[in-house]
C-alpha cells in the first residue's frame, strides 16, 4: 500500500472513484466469498525486461530458474495502449518485475509515456548502470521514484547476495544521480536505498542508515527477504526475529502471515511482464497462471474475464493451497522500516 500514499498528488475525481469502486468490490467480495470487480486497476505493473547483471541466489531470474522466456520490451505498441487505456483512472505504474530495468534502452521512454498522463511513476534498480547519461535521462523522463537495492556497507557482505556486484558501483551511481538532481534542480526521483536483511548483513543495518544519510538519499528501508524453500535454508534467517518473515512453530518454519482468504492485489493492479502476459500478481514469477496476453485485446476484458475470476475466487476459498501465495507478504507481520 504504500504505492498509494506516493500517488496522492497524481489525484483526479477519475480516479478517486475508481479507487472507491475498487475498495468497495475487495471489501464485498471478501464479505460475499466471490469475486466482485467494479473498477480498474489503480496500479500498473509493467515489467521492461527480465535480464538481469546480477546472480542473486533468491531471484529466480538470478539463479536462472524462470520457468520463461528471457528477453526486453522493444515495441512499445501494447504498453501505450495498456496506458491508454488505464492512464487516467491508476495512480502509478512501476516499471520493474524481474530483472533490471536500465538494461532496456526504451524504459526512459516508458516513463515518458506514463509521464504524459500524469502518473507516478517508480522502479527499482541494482545501480550498476547509473552512468551520466542514465541518471540525466531518468530525471528528464519524469521517474517520480528509484528503489536502490544496497544490502551490505562493505563489499564483502555486499556481494554474498548481490552476486557479480560491486558496491563501489552502487554507491558512485547514487551519488552521480543526487548531483544530476542538483544540476537539474529536480526533486525528482525521490530516492530510497532498500536494505533486505539476512543473517549475515543484519549487523550492517546502523551503517547502512547512517550511509544513506551521508549520500543523501531521501529514505533508507529495511526489508525482510523473501526465501525459496525457506524451511532448508534457515541459516539465511536473521538472528533477529522482527526482521525475518518466518517464524518457528512447532518445530518447524512458517511464514508469519496467516495466509488468509483474501488478497487486495488481485484487485487494485494489473501485473504484466515484457512479453505482454497478464499475470495474477508480482509472486507469480514464472507466469505459471498467465491470464492472457493484452496484445490480443482491450485489458479490460483480460481483467473481468472467466480465468481471472476464478483466480480470484480461488484465493477467496483456500489462499493456503495456491503454491505462489507461499512467500506472500498480505497480510504479513514483520518489521519494516
Amino acid at each position: 500500500m504504500h504505492q498509494f500514499f506516493y500517488a496522492i498528488p497524481k489525484i483526479t475525481l477519475k480516479r478517486a472513484l475508481n479507487y472507491a469502486k475498487v475498495m468497495g468490490s475487495f471489501w464485498v467480495s471478501k464479505r460475499l466469498k466471490r469475486p466482485v470487480v467494479w473498477g480498474l486497476p489503480i496500479f500498473i505493473l509493467y515489467e521492461p525486461t527480465n535480464y538481469c547483471n546480477l546472480r542473486c541466489p533468491e531471484c529466480p531470474t538470478g539463479t536462472r530458474e524462470l520457468a520463461r522466456p528471457e528477453g526486453m520490451v522493444d515495441d512499445l505498441t501494447s504498453y501505450k495502449k495498456l496506458i491508454d487505456e488505464l492512464g487516467d483512472r491508476s495512480f502509478l505504474v512501476q516499471l520493474y518485475f524481474q530483472g533490471e530495468s536500465y538494461l532496456n534502452p526504451r524504459f526512459f521512454d516508458m516513463i515518458a509515456y506514463a509521464e504524459r498522463f500524469n502518473l507516478f511513476t517508480e522502479t527499482s534498480t541494482n545501480a550498476h548502470f547509473l552512468t551520466d547519461e542514465n541518471c540525466r535521462k531518468t530525471i528528464e523522463a519524469g521517474l517520480d521514484r528509484l528503489v536502490i537495492s544496497i544490502d551490505g556497507t562493505t563489499q564483502d557482505v555486499f556481494e554474498k547476495y548481490r552476486v557479480r556486484g560491486s558496491l563501489q558501483k552502487v554507491l558512485e551511481g547514487t551519488r552521480r544521480l543526487i548531483e544530476w538532481k542538483r544540476k537539474l534542480r529536480s526533486r525528482k526521483p525521490y530516492t530510497v536505498f532498500q536494505f533486505i536483511v539476512f543473517s549475515h548483513n543484519e549487523h550492517q543495518i546502523a551503517d547502512v542508515k547512517r550511509l544513506g544519510k551521508e549520500i543523501g538519499v531521501n529514505d533508507v528501508t529495511i526489508k525482510s527477504a523473501q526465501i525459496y524453500q525457506f524451511e532448508k535454508k534457515v541459516e539465511l534467517m536473521p538472528k533477529e526475529n522482527r526482521y525475518s518473515r518466518y517464524e518457528k512453530n512447532n518445530g518447524e518454519y512458517h511464514i508469519k502471515s496467516d495466509l488468509g482468504n483474501h488478497c487486495w492485489y488481485l484487485w487494485h493492479t494489473a501485473n504484466i511482464t515484457w512479453d505482454n502476459k497478464s499475470v495474477p500478481c508480482c509472486f507469480d514469477k514464472s507466469a505459471k497462471y498467465e491470464i492472457g496476453n493484452i496484445a490480443d485485446g482491450s485489458f479490460e476484458e483480460l481483467w473481468r474475464s472467466k480465468k481471472y475470476q476464478q483466480f480470484r475466487q480461488a484465493i477467496l476459498h483456500g489462499r493456503k493451497n495456491i503454491d505462489i501465495c507461499q512467500n506472500c507478504t498480505e497480510g504479513l507481520k514483520v518489521f519494516v522500516g
